[in-house]
């Protein structure tokens, strides 16, 4: 079986078509995530790979500064995994973004690294393999979960908490249409 590190070259830490808990982190563990805009482009990214059958998502939450994902990568975008896509498109929107609107903030993401000028996500996400119906329920309770934890107390209920997938499990809420039902995936 073919397998991709998150940079979309060939090693054994993720397997194609395996479901991965995945948390990948804002660079220096920055609230950059806090403002919206971000997080509605985050969604769209996820929409569009999923449109183009090369993910599936079950589950997903974003935090201030970090996101969970528990998603299945199905096939290579060209020559790179859906993975390394993400995380460039995001990278370069939100670049983009801070040079024209926030100037001021983009210095904090600043790196003296050969190939990039900015960092937005911290290297070295968590790809944790998810073989059982089990392990995936529980890795969702967690995500959906986490923004109830008392140092973010974002929500009092974790379906109350918008930019997660728990109103998609609790009440059938359809908003973000990408996601599937993790049963389906594990029979």
């Amino acid at each position: 079986m073919e397998t991709f590190n998150l940079q979309g070259t060939r090693n054994s830490r993720m397997e194609m078509n395996e479901v991965y808990f995945w948390t990948s982190s804002i660079k220096d563990w920055k609230k950059l995530l806090a403002q919206d805009k971000y997080k509605i482009l985050i969604i769209g990214l996820l929409q569009e790979l999923v449109q183009k059958e090369l993910i599936s998502v079950f589950g997903f939450v974003l935090m201030p500064n970090h996101i969970h994902l528990v998603w299945e990568i199905l096939k290579k975008n060209g020559r790179e995994s859906p993975l390394a896509s993400f995380q460039k498109a995001s990278s370069h929107l939100i670049i983009k973004d801070l040079k024209e609107n926030h100037p001021n903030v983009l210095p904090h993401f600043s790196v003296t690294e050969t190939d990039r000028e900015f960092r937005i996500w911290q290297r070295d996400p968590l790809a944790i393999f998810m073989d059982t119906k089990i392990k995936v329920s529980q890795k969702l309770d967690y995500i959906h979960t986490n923004p109830l934890q008392g140092h973010w107390n974002l929500a009092s209920r974790p379906e109350d908490y918008f930019w997660s997938s728990a109103s998609f499990y609790e009440n059938g809420d359809t908003r973000f249409s990408f996601l599937t039902r993790f049963e389906e995936r594990f029979g």
